[in-house]
């Protein structure tokens, strides 16, 4: 059934109204340039970026979080101490501490090395020849925490499938050679699917993934196209007899089985307008007839802090109240971009959404250059009440 979603957003400084579960996503920049740094940057809860982060997460206070550029480790030390030296402990510029009982960490492709030049360089083992640029394994992970348990025994993760399998791909022509397309990954990190089971009556597949910014290449666009197709597999997988070419990393095929509701969340690195995406990129899925996208999430610091930094800003076709990251201004830089989302499933009721950009907050500046972006999402058939304040 088709659902109406609310036209105003909750505040982002309290925990979601009853009756609503609050997804968000938030790309941290907690990544750091050499293999266990993050770990002992961590180490005993002093650090300053980790305590900001903290800090954003405690004030918005997101029930399921999908948490961009945090280093993964096989151990999830640096994970495991975020939560208990950081999240779980009142941030000075924070609110209470908040505990996530249920969390979910894996490899990504990022600084997994391919033995080939795959960014034509003529060298090999540097960040561009991993199999996702990164100059270790793990550099620049990602992280699900939740208050809601997570259906483990039904994860799919999405890391080892070739891009080359990707019917109609946008592989760029006469780039990689058959030993580089017999192991190159679509996803420069991993994509998952993650059942978070919200109520009893209700579970909810998280769709996570962080694209590769369409940049940092020639004309020959291969990262741009790789955005392009790393979005696509998600509007495929939730797609009736568009998936049957997919397969997981445990070898099952196809995409989401029809009726479960879902919400795909992540720093895509798309913008709908601006930018340097691939043309139709974000528009696979903010078009998608199976996609809530309308009423997007806004801030009234992103605009502000948009028309104070001028610069490329101003030729921006897109509102930037609606912009979620805080890029370059000057010349041939981006300018502010919305490329973090939080897309729930048509079959769900958007009671509430926010990008937390306070204006003149310099948590948020110093935390991160992106912005946390949340939606409250009803439990029940509707929202309670469609008349909550305002965002931040």
């Amino acid at each position: 059934m088709l659902l109406s979603s609310a036209a105003s957003s909750a505040t982002s400084s309290a925990a979601s109204p009853p009756g609503t579960v609050r997804f968000a996503t938030f790309n941290t920049s907690l990544n750091r340039p050499a293999a266990g740094q993050l770990v002992r940057d961590l180490a005993g809860g002093g650090n300053a970026q980790a305590q900001r982060v903290a800090a954003i997460i405690q004030r918005v206070r997101p029930d399921v979080l999908l948490l961009n550029e945090f280093d993964y480790d096989a151990r999830s030390r640096a994970l495991r101490t975020f939560r208990t030296q950081y999240l779980a402990v009142a941030q000075p510029t924070g609110g209470a501490p908040i505990r996530f009982r249920h969390c979910f960490s894996a490899a990504v492709n990022t600084g997994e090395p391919s033995g080939m030049d795959l960014d034509r360089n003529g060298r090999t083992g540097e960040p561009g020849d991993a199999l996702g640029f990164g100059a270790f394994p793990g550099q620049y992970g990602m992280a699900v925490c939740s208050r809601y348990p997570l259906d483990r025994a039904r994860i799919r993760t999405f890391r080892r499938f070739l891009w080359r399998d990707m019917p109609g791909n946008l592989l760029p022509p006469d780039w990689y050679g058959e030993a580089a397309l017999a192991r190159l990954p679509l996803s420069s990190k991993s994509h998952w699917d993650i059942p978070v089971r919200v109520s009893r009556q209700l579970t909810i597949q998280l769709l996570a993934s962080h694209p590769t910014p369409p940049a940092f290449e020639g004309p020959e666009q291969r990262n741009a196209r790789r955005n392009h197709d790393e979005i696509r597999l998600w509007a495929d997988y939730i797609t009736s007899g568009k998936a049957s070419y997919l397969y997981d990393d445990l070898g099952v095929q196809g995409g989401l089985r029809a009726g479960p509701a879902f919400v795909i969340a992540g720093d895509l690195n798309a913008d709908p307008g601006d930018g340097a995406s691939f043309a139709g990129a974000m528009a696979q899925l903010l078009d998608h007839s199976l996609i809530n996208s309308a009423d997007p999430p806004a801030s009234v610091g992103a605009a502000s802090v948009s028309q104070r930094q001028a610069g490329a800003n101003g030729a921006q076709r897109g509102d930037a109240r609606h912009d979620t990251a805080d890029f370059g201004d000057g010349p041939g830089q981006p300018g502010n971009l919305r490329v973090d989302y939080v897309l729930p499933s048509r079959d769900l009721a958007i009671c509430g959404s926010g990008v937390h950009w306070p204006d003149g907050d310099d948590t948020v500046r110093l935390a991160s250059d992106h912005r946390l972006v949340w939606v409250d999402i009803a439990l029940a058939a509707q929202c309670k009440d469609s008349s909550a304040p305002t965002g931040q």
